[in-house]
């Protein structure tokens, strides 16, 4: 489990602490619970801030604007290509209709008899149908004849078109006859009294545009992806330099105050270096000018503090000398000397951490057996100690073995005993966990616990309690207790004991290094 993983389960009230079996703190389960938990709110956050961000509206605006040109584009192709066919086909349709009306109008003209005859041997296109009307004479009324299979008569035909068309003008008009469109044309010859109908369908026309139609559709989604993907390849370009730039503030945020950005060849952007790289001088310039004044300080208060703690021990020694009202002064003035000694000490590690001059001092050591080392050197014997890593792995390294700082081991655990002597009634418990590549460090103390709102603030330099604690104290060692653990991989949170008390659990990472494995490999073989 990551450090991350384990401040979001401390501020969502999880338990990533509490031993779950022989495997000890931050159990799998709990980790695996918390993320099914929450995934589908984390995919609602990611897709929301992708979106929201410049990056997502890059990629969106680039989409519309592809779809939207697609789309008009294809609208007017299949348009123009939709009237161009359809004239194509009339015009051919129209010629083919005149044709077969001046066939019609030389059988009429002269085998009247036969016109029956003549309708059905007319050559249609293919799918098409003829129609012949007759108008009515004195020895005949009138009649329409239609070609022979019977499939098509003139009730089929549009009411208008037919109107149009007896009424001695040429016409034509589209229309749909089961389920089929046709073209209908319609040609008068008034001076034989006849008039001539043909159909001719639209099917070949109308397979095409929906070819075209499915063409331009797919054409549009294409350009529409394509252009998203060329937003998103843009927007990596365009914010790559805010990448670097955020990647170089978080460096400094996490202490990397040196820390800086490189020249760009574009003026604009060099600009924002150039702005960054001043706000950072200016940064890391305040920054250090504090911890040398803190650092200065506490090196200038280490001497008088010394002295007057030699003072106060000498007027201790000789207490009895003086009066019952003189004692007490004699004894508040030594507590508050101890305390303001400490609080020197305390500033002065702080400024070594911040300064980076705290070097660590690495060797292979059994933490378990380091624990109990530290805990009775300093008077903790009593408090009692329970260790899941005491055993041995098959290369040959202790469980709790690894490569580390004792002195920081040393000042987290010292400093956690105190605090929870100090201001939780006293250590009740302190334990040793693994978890995958970190070792888990507990201190149970039987006090009142820690309130959520000040389960972070606890950690911050010079903190105070809440009244319901004791306040003694510099406010200083829980800060010191995370900036060792975040030196040695980790971190350090806070929560509730299962005896209602606090439990502070920190994280170190445990390091073995490959050679040292090969060698102990060989030893073995």
């Amino acid at each position: 489990m990551s450090i991350e993983e384990w401040r979001i389960g401390y501020r969502t009230g999880g338990n990533p602490c509490s031993p779950l079996g022989p495997a000890g703190s931050c159990s799998t389960q709990w980790r695996k619970a918390y993320l099914l938990r929450h995934a589908d709110l984390m995919d609602t956050r990611v897709f929301r801030a992708f979106f929201t961000g410049l990056r997502g509206r890059m990629v969106l605006f680039f989409s519309l604007a592809a779809f939207a040109a697609g789309l008009l584009l294809s609208v007017v192709t299949y348009a123009s290509t939709r009237t161009y066919l359809l004239g194509q086909r009339s015009e051919v349709a129209q010629r083919q209709a005149f044709n077969n009306a001046q066939l019609v109008r030389t059988v009429v003209s002269t085998d009247r008899d036969n016109i029956a005859d003549m309708i059905t041997n007319i050559r249609s296109e293919r799918g098409g149908y003829a129609v012949f009307h007759l108008n009515a004479t004195d020895s005949q009324s009138s009649a329409f004849y239609a070609q022979e299979p019977l499939r098509f008569t003139q009730t089929d035909l549009p009411n208008e078109l037919l109107r149009r068309t007896i009424a001695g003008q040429t016409g034509r008009q589209r229309f749909t006859f089961d389920g089929r469109p046709y073209e209908g044309i319609g040609v008068a010859i008034p001076s034989l009294g006849v008039q001539y109908f043909e159909a001719f369908p639209l099917t070949d026309v109308q397979t095409t545009l929906r070819t075209i139609q499915t063409t331009l559709i797919i054409g549009v989604l294409i350009i529409t992806f394509s252009a998203g993907f060329l937003g998103f390849s843009t927007s990596r370009n365009v914010l790559r330099p805010l990448s670097r730039v955020a990647a170089a503030a978080n460096n400094i945020a996490t202490g990397g105050l040196d820390t800086r950005l490189d020249n760009e060849s574009d003026s604009d952007l060099d600009q924002l270096v150039s702005s960054f790289n001043n706000m950072a001088d200016a940064v890391q310039l305040r920054i250090e000018r504090e911890q040398r004044f803190a650092s200065d300080v506490s090196h200038e208060l280490r001497s008088p503090v010394t002295a007057l703690s030699a003072a106060v021990d000498v007027l201790v020694s000789r207490k009895n000398e003086f009066s019952e009202r003189n004692q007490q002064a004699i004894d508040i003035t030594a507590s508050q000397v101890k305390r303001f000694d400490r609080t020197v000490l305390d500033l002065l590690e702080l400024s070594r951490l911040d300064a980076g001059a705290s070097e660590s001092s690495l060797e292979y050591l059994r933490l378990s057996d380091l624990i109990d080392r530290i805990m009775s050197h300093y008077g903790f014997s009593t408090v009692p100690f329970q260790s899941s890593v005491r055993g041995v792995e098959p290369n040959g390294f202790g469980e709790d073995e690894t490569l580390i700082d004792r002195r920081r081991i040393e000042r987290i655990l010292l400093n956690l005993l105190e605090n929870a002597r100090d201001h939780g009634g006293g250590a009740i418990r302190v334990g040793l966990d693994r978890n995958g590549d970190y070792f888990v460090l507990t201190v149970d103390d039987s006090g009142i616990g820690v309130t959520l709102s000040e389960r972070e603030r606890i950690f911050d330099r010079f903190a105070r309690s809440t009244p319901s604690r004791n306040s003694t104290g510099s406010g200083l060692g829980l800060a010191i207790v995370r900036e060792h653990a975040r030196a040695l991989g980790g971190d350090a949170v806070v929560e509730t004991s299962p005896t209602g008390g606090a439990r502070f659990c920190v994280t170190v990472l445990r390091i073995i290094q490959r050679q040292d494995i090969d060698e102990k490999d060989g030893e073995h073989a």
